[in-house]
């Protein structure tokens, strides 16, 4: 199995200016090969530019410009030739499924963040040992810059990345590891039902607050935006108060992060299956299309975007998406089973008679069956329902 590790880096100041030139370059080059696929479309449109051909020039751009291309590693050139390709190959696919096309754009020296190395000693090199107290990674055109490695690599390293965050730089690997040893059983079996009220509900009646990171810091991400609104384009003051807004929208992330790491852990070690909703988040949180007034053309009518908007900003705060990848990802190397199942009614059916109305739901947190007269609540009833569909799905799966 294939295992991330994120360390930070803690360069020299010439190796930070050595790391900033690194990133200004593959910028270059990807903007380059950006622009000759445009030309090319616009001289022809029979005419494509691909990957291989674009990857076929790197050793005549390298022998032109050997001060700002050829210092650098030609398999990281070839992976961000690799990205802009993926770029354009995801941008077919959205229009053949009549979907947003979103054209590649051109990339600022600001926006672009990320080298990529495609394999360790191609180069680039992970140097370290397991009782090294001090690690480097040698980066060429860069030189041996420290790592701050809070836990040993387990596994060979197999990529290696370079990313800019803030100020701050940090090494990005993959390993290759061995399948670890499955945790112990436990019997236990949860369904779970993902909320904006709380963050979490199981099927033995707990519940999982939600932090709501994104809320608590509103008040000063709002006054940081204001003070970044109100600088002049370009000056020094400007760049300084970009910094502290990204700066305050990374501690947020890494709040949400944390708490998705920890939330999904616990329910890996208690239970051998969790079954939950597979919600559509991104349908969940589009805004609701606009409706043209008849009686005045060019008018419309009210459309409920406001409360809409609401919603969202709920939805994208309490991050389902990355709670849901983290604990398929940590159940996996664990051995435990997570079980996707469909949504539809799972808060609406009674889990005593089993009459679905949406009457049985007459408020968000209440559920009151009229058919039985069960109560509970709501939350607590689709995370049952979710759990019982889960394992008729497990027993209906071929052996």
């Amino acid at each position: 199995m294939i295992r991330a590790y994120k360390f930070l880096l803690r360069p020299t100041a010439r190796q930070d200016q050595a790391l900033r030139e690194m990133l200004r370059d593959h910028c270059s080059l990807y903007n380059g090969a950006l622009q000759e696929r445009r030309d090319a479309y616009r001289h022809s449109s029979k005419t494509t530019v691909r990957y291989g051909q674009q990857s076929a020039q790197l050793k005549d751009i390298r022998a032109f410009d050997p001060e700002r291309q050829g210092r650098w590693s030609f398999s990281s050139q070839q992976a961000t030739l690799r990205r802009l390709d993926k770029a354009f190959s995801a941008f077919f696919r959205r229009v053949k499924a009549g979907e947003k096309p979103g054209y590649p754009r051109f990339r600022s020296g600001k926006r672009f963040d990320t080298v990529d190395f495609p394999k360790d000693g191609d180069g680039c090199r992970w140097d370290a040992t397991a009782h090294d107290p001090v690690t480097r990674v040698r980066l060429q055109g860069v030189g041996h810059v420290k790592v701050h490695r809070h836990r040993p690599v387990a596994g060979k390293v197999k990529t290696i990345s370079v990313k800019r965050e803030g100020r701050r730089w940090y090494v990005i690997l993959t390993a290759d590891q061995e399948q670890p040893e499955p945790l112990p059983a436990t019997g236990s079996m949860i369904g779970i039902d993902l909320g904006i009220a709380n963050f979490l509900a199981d099927s033995g009646g707990e519940f999982v607050p939600n932090p709501r990171h994104g809320a608590k810091a509103a008040a000063k991400l709002e006054a940081a935006q204001q003070a970044l609104a109100r600088c002049k384009r370009g000056s020094k003051r400007r760049r300084k108060a970009a910094e502290t807004v990204a700066r305050l929208h990374r501690n947020v992330r890494r709040q949400r992060l944390d708490h998705a790491h920890k939330t999904a852990l616990g329910l890996v070690r208690e239970h051998d299956l969790i079954a939950h909703e597979d919600l559509k988040i991104r349908n969940m949180s589009k805004a609701p299309e606009p409706k043209p007034d008849p009686d005045q053309p060019g008018s419309f009518l009210p459309n409920g975007a406001a409360a809409k908007a609401g919603l969202n900003r709920s939805i994208s705060d309490a991050g389902w998406g990355m709670f849901l990848a983290i604990l398929n990802a940590k159940a996996e190397s664990a051995g435990r089973e997570v079980m996707a199942v469909d949504p539809r009614n799972t808060s609406r059916r009674c889990p005593v008679c089993g009459y679905t109305a949406k009457e049985n739901r007459p408020t968000q947190e209440t559920f009151h069956c009229v058919a039985c007269g069960h109560n509970a609540h709501a939350d607590t009833v689709g995370a049952l329902n979710v759990l019982r569909a889960g394992l008729v799905r497990r027993e209906a799966q071929p052996a």
